[in-house]
């Protein structure tokens, strides 16, 4: 590499990148992402009987897309309601996540 770039992204932040990714490697997770961003706000009752999962795998993929702020949730008496985090998921279709695989000669995005 003869050039690199001025600005590199700090740490916490390539963290936060590769947890993103992570969560959306797997097909379950893009389905939920997928519903959600279809109904806006969704109870984990609908989630359950839509996908067909039981309640821990489906409270397991739940949690993976929470804990990498993809999602939302709010509990309201015996149910959870879930809806897409639509500022994270905008930041990772971002010309800013684009500069960050682009060399600054590419047109990015």
């Amino acid at each position: 590499m003869s050039q690199t770039k001025n600005v590199l992204i700090d740490a916490p932040e390539i963290s936060n990148y590769a947890k993103q990714f992570k969560a959306l490697s797997d097909p379950i997770r893009l389905t939920i992402l997928h519903l959600l961003a279809l109904n806006s706000k969704s109870c984990v009752c609908d989630l359950e009987e839509v996908l067909d999962l039981h309640q821990s795998k489906l409270s397991y993929h739940l949690k993976i897309l929470l804990n990498a702020k993809l999602i939302k949730k709010e509990v309201s008496k015996t149910w959870s309601y879930y809806w897409v985090e639509e500022e994270k998921i905008n930041e990772l279709l971002s010309d800013q996540f684009c500069y960050f695989l682009k060399s600054e000669d590419d047109n990015c995005c």
